[in-house]
């Protein structure tokens, strides 16, 4: 059996060979500096080899074949070889666009054929970096993408792309490897080769009822031709909090308090003798120093007739919360087979295995008092004070540890392809492609019953009020099969170049879903501590009259007839053209189907004749895209279809009969939102290809929003509202080799956005979500509520001011403005108080190599947007700790005109108003990397062929003014923005390796 593996690893692995004399070579730019990573290949062999970093290489051939060299951005070189040691000199190319290629739906293409806005990112932009999910690392890269980060090990970040053109969904549609995902989470950084990014109509359009919201393409590594390869990187990092909100310490907690109560009409808190702690609870339960440590190792050999690859990971992230576990394992394999010259099949795979955490927030770190510590003297956990919020707020420790590895949940993911490429003539070629995903989600839990010790009374209590042990336990299984045949046909005469795409999709999803709960008996023995007995069947623990289970499922079906056209003549014009049919179950059969397209022109301008005496511009490129794109999403499922709840019951004899009505009024008439785009661009490269600058104007307009109307008397779905997002998007690098040992690059790309909702329903329709609103005329999303003119500072200030109707208030309360002028404070004064959307993104790069050393520093920020601080500000309905900006409050005229005075006993200061909105802007250095590549002369004498050491520091340094943690705050489309106070983006610095063989 072993020499059965033997021999079929070698069929995969042995590099091809063939005899002759070894002829040496350097290969050199225009400045005389050698050039790694150039393809050299004897004829029209398979005998190839690339040169080293040095620009040095080897190869077997006979004296005097011709040796054909060639890298991307160089014009291609011919020479015989020779007895003695070859110079190659290789010019940069005028043209670079004409060799450089880039992933599009279904297909690839060169990018001085397309018309939109593709931008491609290398894997080494995210590779090296500690981050579980590949897509945080691309956070500040791309002009038009928006992420925004969550520090929670395992949670997906808030992606969006040229804004937020729907009230149902916001995320990217991704495509790896041609499978149609949600989420890249299941993928390893290491494992890709590139990302693409697709913005436009021109290059979404073929995406159809998904191409909405933006797309991003992941590729998966493929094996290059060339000997086997051995690679592997590991790195062990440290997280830790970098920036923490500034609360009140046990003293001016007693201070606050004590005052808050006067303004009560309370006397002083009695129990101080009992509470004189001075307990931070931040520190209480985060994790200093938490792990994450990533291991990664990939074999690769390539041959004219074979391409094969393997890679696995594993990833371990602790949380910032103490007990909190994220282990993710991952897998790629990758293996392409020329059968025949015009017949290739292949398959990829990739797969992940997830330990997932048992998450908590700092919410609660953030409201407990300081005063109570977190046991006492017997080490039992403490309640905090009963007057002070014993019964909403339970011991943050206790919460955490007494609880910890209670909650058991695994995560796995699987997604495959199988392809066959038969190629039917020349420039005719038929793809077919079966792609299968399937995600898998289980869990149980368990809900401890244990005391903690009221001061007050002294005595035991249950935590939380739970006498109780009782389990959870879920189940969820996603399958998705996706099947893609597609013709291309691609031919070049005279000046006519073109590519011709047809080609037919059908995607079917299904999802089955099961959760259920289990007490214990009354009375009867506890379900043990043990994750053994953590299920539903716990015999003999679990009271059976207790146990409740529910499921959801849902399926559907979509299938697609796409077609484009990729059309180049001269060189200089460019005609792309794109077409989808889309027909989808989920709506009733008059409007299952649905039309998609775009078309869009390019002009290369330095290809004119006018231009060739020039030495300026080395490309000038100008284009412009229109179309019109889809987006299938809804809050429910089969909008068309409404299901059935319960109504009013109806009395038969001594029979109560229930009665099931619809959920809401049917409308056969819905179709899918879509979104009318258009895009106009110049491209431009300058001083031999060092300079690069792109700048893109985009307007998308979304009609016919998905709306969910209640009237109380009739609730339906239809289509009515418009969304628009528009802007400018700016992006330049400059790239230098001063000479053979320094080289330097500068980078940046900053976007413009301004987002409105022209209309949701009917003139006067709001939709509300917490703080935020949907409105016509507004922003999506906008915060709502009162704008604040400072604080009353006397009765006589009360008497001379609009009088309101929200409720008791005096001296040193807020003071809210008239908005509508007529001459008193009541709802009707509520207004747009704020913006979640950023009025410019941006971002930048510098980077330096000296030598064998690298240095790079990746800044990110955003401008002009607010953020609503969701705490410290009090609760009518418990007592919380205290901001230290409330230290400076109202205590008398003219001793503050923003912090009001302290007085929970009212909800008055409380009200959603511009005293809860805080600057979002920011300004973080996103990334520090120093790296050392040893010398390829040193190792030589070693079987290694590279060896890489860095040190990395992710999010050392936030420059921002708002009171939370972080100003990053992500949400659903309609809310987000909003700051919980729940918790930080990590500062991890980390060590690491890569070394291959």
């Amino acid at each position: 059996m072993r020499n059965f593996i033997i021999s079929i690893l070698a069929l995969f692995l042995l590099p091809a060979y063939m005899s002759g004399q070894v002829i040496k070579g350097k290969v050199l730019d225009q400045y005389g500096i050698g050039i790694p990573g150039v393809f050299v290949v004897v004829g029209n062999s398979n005998v190839f080899t690339y040169s080293d970093f040095e620009g040095d290489f080897n190869i077997n051939a006979k004296v005097g074949e011709i040796l054909k060299i060639s890298l991307v951005g160089f014009d291609s070189v011919s020479v015989a070889a020779t007895s003695e040691p070859m110079v190659v000199s290789m010019k940069e190319s005028k043209d670079t666009e004409l060799k450089e290629v880039v992933i599009i739906g279904y297909g690839t293409a060169k990018k001085r054929d397309l018309t939109g806005s593709i931008v491609k990112i290398d894997a080494k932009q995210l590779a090296d970096k500690p981050n579980a999910n590949p897509i945080v690392s691309a956070q500040g890269k791309v002009a038009g993408l928006s992420i925004v980060n969550s520090g929670k090990p395992g949670e997906d970040p808030d992606v969006r792309i040229r804004g937020t053109v729907s009230r149902y969904q916001t995320k990217p549609l991704y495509v790896v490897d041609g499978i149609f995902c949600d989420d890249i989470k299941f993928m390893n950084a290491s494992d890709i080769e590139s990302m693409e990014v697709l913005k436009d109509p021109s290059s979404l359009a073929i995406f159809g009822v998904r191409g909405a919201n933006g797309v991003i393409i992941v590729t998966s590594k493929k094996a290059k031709n060339g000997k086997m390869t051995v690679n592997y990187n590991n790195s062990v990092g440290f997280k830790n909090i970098g920036d923490t909100p500034s609360l009140t310490n046990g003293q001016q907690f007693k201070t606050l308090f004590d005052e808050q109560r006067s303004n009560q009409g309370l006397s002083p808190y009695a129990h101080y003798d009992k509470f004189n702690a001075n307990t931070n609870w931040i520190d209480e339960i985060k994790n200093n120093n938490a792990k994450v440590i990533t291991n990664n190792l990939s074999i690769s050999n390539g041959t004219e007739k074979n391409k094969f690859y393997l890679g696995v990971g594993f990833i371990e992230d602790d949380g910032l919360i103490d007990f909190e576990k994220y282990k993710k394992f991952t897998f790629n394999v990758n293996n392409e087979t020329q059968l025949t010259e015009s017949i290739k099949v292949g398959l990829a795979m990739n797969g992940y295995q997830s330990s997932l955490p048992q998450l908590h927030n700092f919410e609660s770190a953030l409201r407990a008092t300081p005063i109570v510590s977190s046991r006492n003297a017997d080490g039992i956990y403490n309640q905090l004070p009963l007057e002070i919020g014993a019964a909403q707020i339970g011991n943050p420790r206790a919460e955490v540890e007494g609880k910890k590895y209670t909650q058991l949940n695994e995560e796995s993911k699987f997604i495959a392809n199988v392809f066959l490429e038969l190629k039917i003539m020349d420039g005719l070629k038929f793809r077919g492609s079966y792609l299968s995903d399937n995600s898998f989600s289980k869990g149980r839990g368990y809900n401890p019953v244990f005391d903690v010790y009221v001061s007050e009374t002294d005595q035991f209590t249950p935590y939380g009020g739970n006498n109780l042990t009782s389990v959870n336990q879920f189940k969820n299984n996603f399958n998705k099969s996706q099947q893609d045949y597609n013709l291309t046909y691609n031919n070049t005469f005279g000046k006519h170049d073109f590519t011709l795409l047809a080609g037919y999709n059908r995607l079917e999803e299904n999802y089955e879903g099961m959760n259920g709960t289990v007490n214990q008996f009354v009375g009867g023995e506890a379900i043990p501590y043990d994750k053994k007995w953590w299920y539903l069947n716990v015999y003999p623990f679990g009271d059976p009259t207790t146990r409740f289970a529910n499921s959801d499922q849902w399926d559907r079906a979509n299938v697609s007839y796409l077609g484009r056209l990729l059309y180049n003549y001269d060189g200089k014009y460019t005609l792309n053209a794109s077409y989808r049919r889309d027909g989808s179950s989920e709506l009733s059969k008059g409007n299952r189907f649905q039309n998609f397209w775009s078309i869009g022109a390019a002009w290369d301008v330095t290809k004119e004749d006018f231009m060739k005496n020039q030495n300026l511009f080395d490309q000038l490129k100008v284009k412009g895209s229109y179309g019109v794109l889809g987006n299938q999403f809804s809050s429910i499922h089969y909008p068309s279809y409404p299901a059935y709840t319960t109504g009013s019951s109806a009395i038969f004899g001594e029979s109560v009969v229930p009665a099931y009505v619809l959920a809401y009024r049917n409308n056969p008439n819905l179709k899918w939102e879509t979104v009318t785009s258009y895009e106009a661009g110049i491209e431009m490269k300058l001083l031999e290809n060092r300079l690069s600058f792109e700048t893109a104007y985009f307007d998308k307009t979304t009609k016919d929003l998905l709306t969910f109307v209640d009237l109380g008397s009739e609730k339906f779905y239809t289509n009515a509202g418009e969304i628009e997002n528009k802007g400018f998007e700016f992006t330049a690098s400059w790239n230098d080799k001063i000479n053979d040992n320094f080289s330097y690059s500068i980078s940046g790309n900053a976007t413009t956005l301004k987002n409105k909702v022209k209309s949701v329903y009917e003139p006067g329709f709001q939709v509300f979500e917490g703080p935020s609103i949907l409105t016509a005329g507004a922003p999506i999303g906008s915060f709502y509520g009162y704008v604040v003119e400072g604080v009353y500072q006397s009765y006589a200030d009360v008497l001379n001011s609009a009088p309101s109707s929200l409720g008791d208030y005096g001296p040193g309360d807020l003071k809210y403005k008239d908005i509508n002028g007529d001459g008193k404070i009541t709802t009707e004064d509520r207004t747009v108080i704020g913006n979640p959307t950023p009025d410019v993104m941006y971002g930048f790069s510098l980077s330096a190599t000296y030598k064998q050393f690298s240095l790079s520093l990746d800044f990110q920020g955003v401008y002009g947007n607010e953020i609503y601080r969701d705490w410290g500000n009090g609760s009518t309905f418990a007592q919380f700790n205290y901001r230290t900006d409330q230290l400076d409050r109202w205590t008398g005229a003219g001793t503050s005109n923003w912090e009001p005075r302290l007085n929970d006993g009212s909800g008055y200061n409380k009200l959603a108003s511009t005293y809860m909105i805080e600057d979002g802007s920011y300004l973080r250095l996103r990334n520090i990397q120093f790296s050392y590549d040893f010398n390829k002369d040193f190792l030589a004498k070693s079987f290694i062929q590279s060896l890489r050491i860095y040190f990395n520091a992710q999010n050392p340094i936030t420059w921002a003014k708002n009171s939370g943690f972080t100003p990053e705050a992500g949400g659903s489309p309609v809310s987000f923005g909003r700051d919980t106070g729940g918790y930080p983006l990590p500062a991890v610095t980390s060590i690491g390796l890569n070394v291959t063989f």
